[in-house]
């Protein structure tokens, strides 16, 4: 049984906002894109089994539409202080941690340690945006990988490279 990992960098953030950084929130274009991607995965019928999330208030305020569009259970879901701002090792480090009975997992984190993991991960390379960049905010990429957690390096293959930006109305 093949797996399949969504890898969804955060919204775009309110850097305007006086929180520290781990406490950000979201903008209002970033919140519009965060629904729109929980749009199109319900659209497309994409359904993580488990949900692995940075810690960040960014993050989760990113996580909250998927939640609530594809209604799902508050036990699929892990919150960890790991994932914030993690560098490439540790994110390895974290899929590597999932048992094999978890078909579908779905990260939500930080660049550049999601760019590089994306890099690291895909056998051919990923076909950047418009604006030049591999994971702008609200960029979701579903790959497909090999039968176990642990065997990921240049496994995975392409599905999609899903950006809000470009995801017309």
């Amino acid at each position: 049984m093949s797996r399949e990992l969504f890898i969804l960098r955060h919204s775009k953030s309110d850097w305007d906002s006086h929180s520290s950084d781990h406490e950000r929130p979201l903008n209002k274009r970033g919140r519009d894109n965060a629904r729109q991607i929980a749009h199109w995965m319900k659209a497309k019928y994409l359904y993580p089994g488990l949900i692995l999330c940075s810690s960040a208030l960014r993050t989760r305020q990113t996580l909250e539409p998927i939640i609530e569009s594809l209604d799902i259970s508050d036990d699929k879901i892990e919150y960890s202080d790991r994932l914030y701002l993690a560098e490439l090792k540790t994110l390895l480090a974290v899929l590597r941690e999932i048992d094999n009975s978890e078909s579908s997992v779905m990260i939500i984190a930080h660049n550049p340690g999601l760019e590089e993991l994306v890099t690291y991960l895909a056998q051919e390379p990923i076909p950047l945006s418009e604006s030049g960049k591999l994971m702008p905010t609200s960029c979701l990429v579903h790959l497909k990988l090999p039968d176990d957690w642990h065997n990921l390096e240049h496994q995975a293959q392409l599905v999609s490279v899903t950006r809000a930006s470009e995801i017309s109305n």
